[in-house]
């Protein structure tokens, strides 16, 4: 057994889990994305990565460079003051404005090796996780200017997001449908950048997501948070409108959480991100084989997508970090539990004991599916992120006692 043998001794078991973060994130994760994922020659970072770290494919995410260049700006903040995660850092923000953006102000999806751009999506994601890695190096180095782009393309989401008609529709006029996502990926990016500059907006549109996830898209009749719902929460039978993300509602679970923490321990907003925590481990959890599913319906019936009942590494990820905020925010002695549960499911399966870094995808009976470190969407993020997170809860736990 790799975790501490019993839970009954909490603190010899937070303790445990605090060093664990901490050594695999700087002695596995970053050394394994500097390494194989770090363009020296061209700037920024590659994530098609095969077990070895050997390169897949020269395609660059825009999505990530902005993540690991927010994932080292906050490993240099949080836990090491290490020279080298701070150029990398900045290499993927040089990347990012010299090559990232499109003559509208707005970002592409994927670019080449160099910079030449490749795919531009209607999302608003590319944005986001630039303006918290600016954010972040903001604070790293004391250079206002980074916090202050942060707040300026901040704000430019929200005006491509609230503005009708500047974002292409997701959905024709046949479906009339909002999604969860961008409602709730903004609540973070506010909290991230806010930690560097407290622009009114910030919190302002933090307040503006809860708001509308209370009103539109947690739904009691279901314990559940439906990723798809109409123009003003309609639930919509269908099967887009019946689809449960349990790693989404745990993501969105510890958001709450920790905006409840940053307001004193809110009582409402503890309460709502405790019940979505609770309802999230009740749909996603295989009470069989182990590990946070991918997809449910909220009437039982068969999702769509044919990954629905594979584990892949980012809701396992997340479930880790919601089950530790549950535990601080509520002492409640279950939270531990079921962060244990899922820890040790985890790191039994995803770890790569021999090539280092993790695994992304496992079927529903925990047999491995592929073994690439990384694609277009898997990469130094989610996982690294979970040991930052993880690494200070465990401090803030142990401080309490």
């Amino acid at each position: 057994m790799h975790t501490a043998d019993t839970l009954s001794h909490p603190d010899a078991y937070i303790r445990y889990w605090k060093e664990s973060y901490r050594k695999d994130l700087t002695t596995d994760i970053l050394p394994f994305w500097l390494k194989h994922g770090w363009d020296r020659e061209n700037g920024g970072y590659y994530t098609c990565l095969d077990r070895d770290g050997s390169l897949m494919d020269s395609m660059k995410s825009v999505w990530f460079q902005g993540r690991f260049a927010y994932i080292l700006a906050t490993a240099y903040n949080r836990i090491e003051r290490n020279p080298e995660w701070l150029a990398a850092c900045k290499s993927g923000l040089d990347f990012i404005e010299r090559h990232c953006f499109d003559t509208d102000g707005r970002m592409f999806f994927e670019v080449t090796a160099t910079g030449v751009p490749v795919r531009k999506r209607r999302y608003i994601f590319s944005e986001t996780f630039a303006a918290i890695a600016m954010a972040q190096y903001a604070l790293a180095t004391g250079e206002r200017e980074y916090a202050e782009k942060a707040v300026h393309l901040f704000k430019n989401v929200q005006h491509n997001l609230y503005t009708p008609g500047l974002l292409e529709p997701k959905f024709r006029e046949g479906f009339q449908a909002k999604g969860h996502s961008p409602c709730m990926i903004l609540i973070d990016t506010a909290a991230r950048i806010r930690e560097a500059i407290d622009d009114p907006v910030l919190t302002e549109q933090i307040d503006r997501s809860i708001a509308e996830l209370k009103r539109d898209f947690i739904k009691p009749e279901f314990r559940a948070v439906l990723e798809t719902v109409g123009p003003n929460g309609e639930f919509i039978d269908s099967l887009a409108g019946r689809t449960i993300n349990p790693g989404h509602t745990l993501e969105t679970a510890w958001f709450i959480l920790e905006e409840a923490r940053y307001r004193g321990w809110d009582k409402e907003l503890t309460q709502v991100g405790l019940t979505l925590l609770d309802w999230a481990w009740e749909w996603g959890w295989d009470k069989q084989y182990g590990g946070i599913s991918y997809f449910k319906d909220c009437l039982g019936r068969p999702p769509q997508d044919y990954w629905h009942d594979m584990k892949f590494w980012w809701p396992q990820s997340e479930a880790i970090i919601a089950t530790l905020y549950g535990y601080l925010a509520s002492g409640d002695p279950k939270y531990l539990e079921m962060h244990k549960q899922i820890s040790d499911y985890t790191y039994a399966r995803f770890p790569d004991r021999e090539y280092g870094e993790w695994f992304g995808y496992f079927h529903y009976d925990g047999t491995l599916s592929q073994q690439a470190k990384g694609n277009m969407f898997k990469g130094p993020f989610h996982i690294p992120r979970m040991m930052l997170k993880g690494y200070e809860l465990c401090n803030e736990i142990l401080a309490c006692r």
